[in-house]
């Protein structure tokens, strides 16, 4: 009489861990849809942005015409590691970072 009201109460006890470890992972599943849709719609795309503009930047060469950050257009003179130099108008040459070239543009934009 004994084990059989024992063996009763624990079936239960057990029964409702099973419904508690279920209802914990339901209850994280909206906290990883969130995370799953954050990763599609911001993180991954940032990612290919910024491998897009390092290619740009690797791949300038003398001659190219660009857009910097600050809004000046020139043509690039010469290049280094870190730093190229832009001739913005005839005589006017700055030296900046390459970093913050934001767009190629064409040849023949520059008048």
């Amino acid at each position: 009489m004994l084990i059989s009201s024992a063996f009763a109460q624990t079936a239960p006890a057990a029964a409702a861990a099973g419904n508690d470890m279920q209802s914990t992972l339901m209850g994280m599943l909206p906290l990883v849809l969130m995370f799953v849709v954050l990763y599609f719609v911001m993180i991954r795309p940032q990612m290919k942005k910024q491998k897009e503009h390092r290619t740009m930047i690797e791949a300038l060469t003398k001659g190219d015409e660009i857009v910097t950050s600050g809004g000046l257009i020139g043509k690039v003179t010469k290049i280094g590691d870190g730093y190229l130099s832009l001739e913005l108008a005839a005589g006017v040459e700055v030296q900046m970072q390459r970093s913050a070239v934001v767009q190629v543009l064409p040849k023949g934009t520059i008048k």
